[in-house]
């Protein structure tokens, strides 16, 4: 009998590509994909899964209580990986309740759902579903703005800046209250800014590479010397396997790339590469697309630097990145050169 694993949001970047990978590895999973499709999530981005029999696609909103326990009853859900949540800090700065009610309201409703069907009393699991587990996928950006040197570790006090990050570190916050309260078996894992193939055209990386490719201005904030940590999606996808699996129940788990970028560094690599794979007829601007980096208006409580210290993950679960940055940005361009072209 397979064994029914919930997943939230995996129409999304991140976790459209976490779905192949861990159907491919792990034939002993079905896989239940609960997710809105907002504007972020796109059923194109999970293509290659719809035949696949162990995969199972519902449309639906995790703050629907009686859809979630439904789904949890009809498919007898052995544990949860979520990733559903409105990740756009932009639109969070317009538009915050609805970030409020995903991100705090829908974990919430997960997590209560989930504790009244694995659970009989406070620190006691039905026999059968001994060792299932909540897995909550957050943020770095839970920590808020880092000075120049330092890093963030699991012990890091949380001080969000915008109204996404806070509803992240609010829905963090249930979690724990969950393994505190009740001893239901949850671990979290914050990532460091992801990129890779998928992504929303709105985010950083796909903006550059469209905006170059369109001969159009390439919007930076403010100086351009806000510093990100980057991650390959895939390498975080094999963190959050490694974390489901074997990390420690109640648990925080910090994963990030070891690869610290300024955005001005971010465009400039990305331009370079165009320029070298681009030929000067094909492509609007003639002598480089540099030339179309453009500087605009900062954006409102724009944070300076993230960078995470993912040490605990790797000296405990044996994590480490298989992509570098440079490695990494030209397979991303690749993808997306064959989906703009």
């Amino acid at each position: 009998m397979k064994k029914s694993i919930l997943l939230t949001g995996t129409a999304g970047f991140i976790g459209s590509n976490f779905v192949p990978y861990f159907l491919e590895k792990y034939k002993e999973y079905r896989l239940i994909n609960l997710d809105l499709l907002t504007y972020a999530g796109d059923l194109e981005n999970l293509k290659e899964c719809e035949n696949n029999p162990r995969y199972k696609f519902i449309k639906g909103d995790i703050c629907n209580r009686e859809l979630v326990e439904f789904i949890f009853n009809e498919y007898d859900i052995r544990g949860v990986i979520h990733f559903a949540a409105e990740s756009h800090v932009d639109n969070s700065i317009k538009n915050p309740g609805v970030f409020i009610e995903t991100n705090v309201n829908g974990t919430f409703t997960l997590l209560d759902v989930a504790k009244k069907q694995w659970m009989e009393k406070p620190f006691t699991y039905k026999t059968e579903y001994q060792g299932c587990r909540f897995h909550h996928i957050s943020t770095d950006e839970v920590y808020g703005t880092l000075n120049e040197t330092d890093l963030f570790t699991e012990e890091t006090p949380y001080a969000p800046n915008s109204p996404y990050s806070a509803s992240k570190a609010s829905s963090d916050m249930i979690v724990r209250s969950y393994q505190e309260t009740y001893g239901m078996n949850t671990v979290i894992t914050n990532c460091s800014n992801n990129y890779g193939p998928k992504q929303h055209d709105e985010k950083l990386i796909p903006t550059i590479i469209r905006k170059c490719l369109a001969g159009e201005s390439i919007p930076i904030y403010g100086d351009g010397k806000n510093i990100r940590d980057w991650l390959y999606v895939l390498d975080h996808c094999k963190g959050i396997d490694l974390v489901y699996h074997t990390g420690k129940e109640a648990n925080v788990y910090n994963i990030g790339g070891r690869n610290e970028r300024t955005n001005l560094q971010i465009v400039d690599t990305i331009c370079s590469i165009l320029d070298a794979k681009v030929s000067p007829k094909e492509r609007i601007a003639k002598e480089s697309y540099k030339e179309l980096i453009t500087f605009v208006e900062d954006r409102a409580g724009h944070d300076r630097r993230y960078a995470i210290d993912a040490t605990k993950l790797e000296d405990e679960l044996g994590w480490k990145a298989d992509e570098n940055f440079d490695s990494g940005i030209v397979k991303t361009i690749d993808w997306y050169l064959g989906k703009y072209i």
